[in-house]
Formats: structure tokens, sequence, C-alpha cells
């Protein structure tokens, strides 16, 4: 599977933007998918995440209520759409994919990376 994301951009705080991750390959309906993110001089962290099995969701608690993660089998994509955007939500955004179905926050478990897309929020 490859995976590329896209939609970063520059955007004013309390904006939105929808980043989107393209898959090649079969099977991508069979993928638990994910986003993550990092931020200039920190770790990679867990954004969010949807389950192939039953479309189960998981958020990180400083996105909940704000990012929405979906998907389109039929397009083989995934997306995020994120508003009311923050200045620290300010990262490189990567999309990712778990075949095993272990899945979830744990980055770890998922073997499949996209080249990552800037996002920028100015106060």
């Amino acid at each position: 599977v490859q995976l590329q994301a896209y939609g970063g951009g520059l955007v004013q705080a309390g904006g939105s933007l929808r980043l989107s991750c393209a898959a090649s390959g079969r099977l991508f309906s069979r993928y638990t998918m994910a986003w993550f993110r990092q931020a200039p001089g920190q770790a990679r962290e867990f954004v969010a995440s949807i389950r192939w099995s039953d479309g189960g969701l998981g958020y990180a608690d400083p996105v909940k209520g704000r990012f929405t993660i979906s998907r389109d089998n039929a397009k083989n994509t995934v997306y995020l759409q994120m508003n009311s955007l923050k200045p620290e939500d300010t990262a490189v955004y990567y999309c990712a994919a778990d075949r095993s179905g272990r899945g979830g926050s744990y980055s770890g478990f998922y073997e499949y990376w996209g080249q990552g897309t800037l996002v920028t929020v100015s106060s």
C-alpha cells in the first residue's frame, strides 16, 4: 500500500481544513487508517483512527469535538476534517495504514505511512 497525503496549508486560527489521504493497492477497505502529526521539535502523536472492521473511531483528547476522520472505500481515501483550528495544531500530518487489525493510537502498529502534509495555523 502506498499513501499520499495532501490538503495541508496555511490557515488562520478558528478556520478549517480537510486533509485527504489517497491509497494505492488492493484491499484498502481492510486497513485500519489513522492520522498522526508531528510538530517541530516534538514526537509524533496520534490524532485519529478509523477501524476497517466496524468503522469504530478514535480521537486524541486535544482534537475531540473539532476533528472528524472518515473514509470512502470506493475512492480508497481517508479524510480528516479539521475545524476550529488552533495554533497548537500546527504540525506535519501523516496518514497511516494498519492491516493487522491492531491499529488504535500506537504508531508501531501501522505498517504503511504517507509522506506528510504541513498544516500551519496562524494566530
